[in-house]
């Protein structure tokens, strides 16, 4: 990371790191765009707000980034609020579905395979709505996560080689191993990709720091009990949909308490992640211990795969979907990033059969979306408070953190 000014008006970033923030932020802007139901952000809800302006000693931007970077807590406790604001209608319970279909994940196809404790499925219903989360963690083998939902919970509990999750609504459990330590890589621990805490989300916010961006001290809040700075991240560039970024740090630990990202547009908050009580005491140790339930239903990872893999009711299999997303790509810089890439569709959203086969998926895009022309032909643009997306009736994908207007110039551009 590049230094920051002592002005505290400043940026920071080195081009590969930034590079590698593009391209997993892409991995996860582009199908949620595209659908058009959400984005891979989570937010607390408005209403946890920050308490108390506690007298802390002056810091610098940098140096409050330097603070991050090196707190190196292994041990905490706690609970997280979470929900999210994307201005998108009342969709009756149908984003859930769509959401866990893209997944791609065992369970979603509504087949009676895999398991309905997979987390690469489960955990995408963070990406809508209000969730209360428990967490915990003791060093780099040993992580628990608990998603409550009314009088049913998720586990996903990751204790040494063993990676468990499990459902109580449906009394089902998936199982699956990994190398223990430095030897087992992020990828290969279930639901790793999937952020959860506001340090999670702080993570990525500072991968995308460079010379497009402001970075100053917003003062100090009280979060969770806890004295804590505010770091402000904002765009420099028109364009963005990103108004701010706000990270709250903790004094004493350098943790991120909290991460509020705040809509060029206004109002509500689109996320806004913290703790509503941390400790940073060991956990005991049974908080990771994991026994499936009498009469559960276990599901091994290998088997899980494979019904993924197998071509279903019509369904292709994963390594036929979307050929055309191997061409995806990167335009512009800074926050005007646009993710773009040709399904090889022709005739824009899928209409009669295909439509119904999306269950109800192209109307619905269809009913909000807008309309729009330009050199690149014409094509339909689909909006959230955060994300955007066009597709062009030749197949072709533009998708963002930036305005309609960024979109149709980037297509116009790409002529």
């Amino acid at each position: 990371m590049a230094p920051i000014d002592s002005d505290d008006s400043t940026t920071a970033g080195e081009g590969e790191e930034l590079r590698a923030g593009r391209r997993k932020a892409a991995r996860y802007v582009v199908p949620v765009a595209v659908m058009g139901v959400a984005a891979a952000t989570i937010g607390l809800v408005p209403a946890l707000a920050d308490s108390g302006d506690p007298d802390l000693p002056k810091v610098t931007a940098e140096q409050l980034i330097e603070k991050i970077a090196k707190s190196d807590v292994q041990q905490l406790s706690g609970t997280v609020r979470i929900n999210t604001d994307l201005g998108l209608p009342d969709l009756g319970g149908l984003e859930s579905g769509l959401m866990s279909g893209m997944s791609g994940g065992p369970g979603s196809g509504g087949d009676g395979e895999g398991s309905a404790a997979d987390p690469s499925a489960k955990l995408t219903e963070l990406v809508s709505g209000s969730h209360t989360l428990r967490v915990a963690a003791d060093g780099p083998d040993r992580q628990k996560l608990s998603l409550l939902e009314n009088a049913a919970e998720y586990s996903l509990i990751h204790n040494g080689k063993d990676v468990w999750g499990y459902d109580s609504q449906s009394n089902e459990v998936y199982h699956s191993t990994a190398p223990d330590g430095a030897e087992r890589p992020e990828k290969d621990v279930p639901g790793k990709d999937v952020p959860a805490t506001p340090k999670d989300f702080a993570d990525q916010a500072l991968k995308s720091v460079d010379d497009t961006t402001s970075v100053t001290v917003g003062g100090t809040a009280q979060v969770a009990g806890r004295d804590a700075y505010r770091l402000v991240v904002e765009p420099k560039q028109k364009g963005s949909t990103v108004g701010a970024i706000t990270v709250a740090v903790d004094a004493e630990t350098g943790t991120p308490l909290k991460f509020t990202l705040t809509p060029a547009s206004g109002g509500a908050a689109v996320v806004d992640v913290g703790f509503t009580k941390v400790s940073f005491a060991k956990p005991d140790a049974s908080t990771f211990d994991f026994t499936p339930p009498e009469g559960a239903k276990v599901t091994e990872a290998d088997e899980s795969d494979a019904a993924a893999e197998a071509p279903e009711h019509g369904r292709p299999a994963e390594g036929d979907l979307g050929e055309g997303l191997d061409g995806l790509k990167v335009i512009g810089e800074g926050w005007n990033s646009i993710a773009t890439f040709d399904t090889g569709a022709q005739g824009g959203l899928p209409t009669g059969s295909e439509a119904g086969d999306l269950g109800g998926l192209g109307g619905f895009l269809g009913s909000f979306g807008d309309q729009v022309k330009g050199d690149f032909g014409s094509g339909t643009v689909f909006k959230t408070r955060l994300v955007n997306a066009l597709i062009t009736d030749d197949g072709k994908v533009y998708a963002g953190a930036v305005t309609k207007d960024a979109l149709v110039k980037a297509a116009d551009a790409a002529q």
